[in-house]
């Protein structure tokens, strides 16, 4: 079975479906309260505050909740935004959800696996020549470096 060490409590995170937490209690426990906050709470960390924000480290990035793939560090780029930036997800990893918070339309975007929050998709921009952004909280991510 393959594994992450949880960031702040230094225990193993499993990868396994079965034994992801089933219970809002259980993933307090298992994270840190920002992470909560994010993650299972839709919350924001502050633009130009997140580790990952300027990361150029080749690598996979997983759900911090989960572990799951969800963005490959090839399809990074900087958006100027204050948030990781992807133009792609690896497929299947990602869902999105109309979201109508703060009075307007957006698509909201969650790992695949565990429901939990990353942040958001914007189509259109002109960015990239796929012409879209996931705009992804850091907290809600961990990089596996190459």
């Amino acid at each position: 079975m393959r594994s992450l060490r949880h960031p702040a409590y230094g225990c193993r995170v499993s990868l396994e479906d079965t034994e992801l937490p089933r219970t809002e209690d259980e993933w307090r426990v298992r994270l840190t309260p920002e992470e909560f906050r994010v993650l299972r709470e839709a919350g924001t960390e502050r633009p130009f505050t997140g580790e990952y924000v300027d990361t150029k480290t080749p690598g996979v990035y997983h759900c911090r909740a989960c572990g799951l793939e969800l963005f490959s560090s090839d399809t990074k780029f900087d958006s100027h935004c204050g948030w990781p930036s992807f133009d792609d997800a690896i497929p299947g990893r990602v869902k999105e959800i109309e979201d109508h918070t703060l009075g307007m339309v957006r698509t909201e975007i969650r790992c695949a696996r565990c429901d939990s929050h990353l942040g958001h998709v914007f189509r259109g921009e002109g960015f990239t020549d796929k012409d879209t952004r996931h705009c992804v909280n850091s907290l809600s991510i961990r990089l596996e470096p190459r």
